[in-house]
This record gives structure tokens, sequence and C-alpha cells, in this order.
């Protein structure tokens, strides 16, 4: 690898994605959620303008094609924990959530090593489940500062829209990794048929 690859403007947006999230974390246990909300909204925008950056400079690097989503699900994972420790997100969410997410880190490391696999694009079961996701967070957080009715609907549907999302993007991408798989297989080799010893014969005599 290329270790320059570091230093383009998108990769070193997503290292400080990835520096925010100490951050947050203690401001969530101190309960000071003000700043933990301010901070996820950087981390989010820092998202957004990494992957922007990486396709106006043309600075997509392979590097960044692994860093990108290990900074998202480690993000997203971490919160989702976090506040299901503070009694902020019901457990039921975060167990669906870390079991996608590992399973998803898990399948694509081995395809990649038995395989060569690593273009898996985000589909748009995954893009929505990853905006679900950070709407439900968004709202968990905005809750405490903001103690209105319609903050705790919107909390309470992108919360189920995670749920479903979640077991819907998993399955798609089940059916994805199975797809390409079989697109992948090399063709196999027919055996060839062997001649009858009376047209052998014939070959041989002309």
């Amino acid at each position: 690898m290329n270790y320059r690859q570091i230093l383009t403007a998108p990769n070193q947006l997503t290292l400080l994605r990835m520096i925010f999230l100490p951050f947050i974390v203690i401001n969530l246990v101190k309960h000071d959620f003000k700043w933990a909300l301010t901070l996820f909204i950087l981390a989010g925008l820092s998202d957004s303008l990494d992957g922007l950056l990486a396709r106006t400079l043309h600075q997509q690097t392979l590097l960044g094609q692994y860093l990108d989503p290990i900074a998202d699900k480690l993000l997203m994972s971490t919160m989702f924990l976090v506040l299901s420790i503070e009694r902020m997100i019901p457990w039921k969410y975060t167990v669906v959530v870390f079991s996608r997410d590992i399973s998803i880190l898990l399948i694509s490391g081995v395809l990649f090593m038995i395989a060569g696999l690593r273009d898996f694009r985000p589909s748009i079961f995954g893009k929505a489940n990853t905006f679900a996701q950070v709407a439900a967070i968004f709202f968990v957080l905005l809750l405490p500062i903001e103690p209105v009715r319609w903050v705790w609907i919107a909390r309470t549907t992108f919360l189920r829209a995670t749920f479903i999302f979640t077991i819907v993007s998993a399955v798609h991408y089940a059916f994805l990794v199975q797809h390409r798989l079989h697109a992948h297989a090399p063709p196999a080799v027919m055996p060839s048929t062997p001649l009858p010893s009376g047209a052998a014969a014939s070959v041989k005599n002309d």
C-alpha cells in the first residue's frame, strides 16, 4: 500500500471522524448531550465531505474504500452501544445493528481472502439503513435537549425504520453475495468424451 494515500484530504477527514468518536462517548457518559450532538453532526458532515472531495479531487484510493466504511460502522455501532448502556435506546435495536455490521465485516473479509472479492458497494437498502441510523441517533440525542413530542415521535419512527432496514439490507446483502460468488466462479470444464473404438480405428485408417 502507498502510505501517501493516508495524506489525501478525504482519508484525513475519515481519520478525523474516528478521532471524534471518543470525545462523543465522553460527552455522552457525562450527559453533556449538546456537545455530543454537536460532535456527532460534525462527524456526519465529515462523512459527506470526504466522499465529495474524493470524487472532486480524484483522490479515490484503495485505503479510502476500506477506511470509510470501517469508520462509519465503528461510529454507528459505538453510538448504539453507548446509548443502550445509557438506557436511551432499547437493546433490541443495538443487537440487530451489531449483528448485521459484524456479519458484513466478517463475510467481506472472508470473501476477499478466498475469492478476491472486494467491490461491495452499498445497495439502496444499505443507504436507507444508514440514513435511518443517523437520523435515529440524531433525534435520540436531541430529545434530552428538546423534550417535545415531535422529537419523540421522530426518534421512535427512525428507530423502527432502523430495525426494519437493518434486517432487509442484511437479507439483500446475502442475496448479493450469493449472486457475485456465482458470477465470480470459473466456468466448469466439460470432460472430453472418448470416441468409440470403431470410430477411433476409422480415424487411424484415414
